[in-house]
């Protein structure tokens, strides 16, 4: 029979564990917080490209090389993009972006990479999708698939690759369905025991 000191320093290292994982989790919760802080999504959308092709009978414009849009102080860039656009009472209006070819997205010190990123204005949400990587710091975030809601300042990365809630967005991600990252945690003063 172990008495009830043993089984208190046997549950140590579960509750150290457990500890662990719910400081692990906080931190998940505060990146994925903190990855999509508040982003004026009323303010204008500027763009500059190597190349810009208007294609005003669909309401769209192509930019391609070194394509650099930036909303607020949120930052886009990518090899090419799409912007879909409407015309009302003489105002172009952006409805929706389809950026591809190594897009990274930066805003303050967050960045998020993916292949592929669909920004839809309306519902001020941004995809990103194939080989997704969120950087804070020196933490780290990789998955599938990133959404950002700009409204709310929260973001969730998952492993699917695919599936999107945004119509065409599809991309290929790293194909295991997992999550993967890396979190910096305090340094352990040996002195206290």
């Amino acid at each position: 029979m172990t008495s009830l000191r043993e089984t208190i320093r046997s549950a140590r290292p579960f509750r150290a564990f457990l500890l662990g994982f719910a400081g692990a989790g906080a931190v998940v919760a505060a990146l994925s917080a903190q990855a999509a802080s508040r982003v004026n999504s009323d303010a204008p959308v500027n763009f500059a490209a190597d190349r810009i092709e208007l294609q005003d009978k669909q309401n769209r414009v192509i930019l391609t090389g070194n394509v650099d849009i930036t909303q607020d102080d949120m930052r886009m860039r990518s090899a090419r993009t799409v912007m879909a656009y409407t015309n009302t009472g003489g105002d172009t209006e952006i409805q929706r972006i389809d950026a591809t070819g190594g897009v990274v997205v930066t805003q303050r010190d967050e960045t998020a990479r993916g292949d592929v990123a669909v920004y839809d204005v309306n519902r001020r949400l941004i995809t990103m999708v194939g080989n997704v990587a969120l950087r804070r710091g020196t933490d780290t975030l990789n998955g599938g698939r990133l959404v950002i809601d700009l409204d709310s300042g929260l973001s969730s990365v998952d492993g699917r690759s695919g599936g999107s809630s945004v119509p065409g967005v599809n991309g290929s991600g790293n194909g295991g369905g997992r999550i993967s990252g890396t979190f910096k945690v305090p340094k352990r003063n040996d002195s206290k025991q």
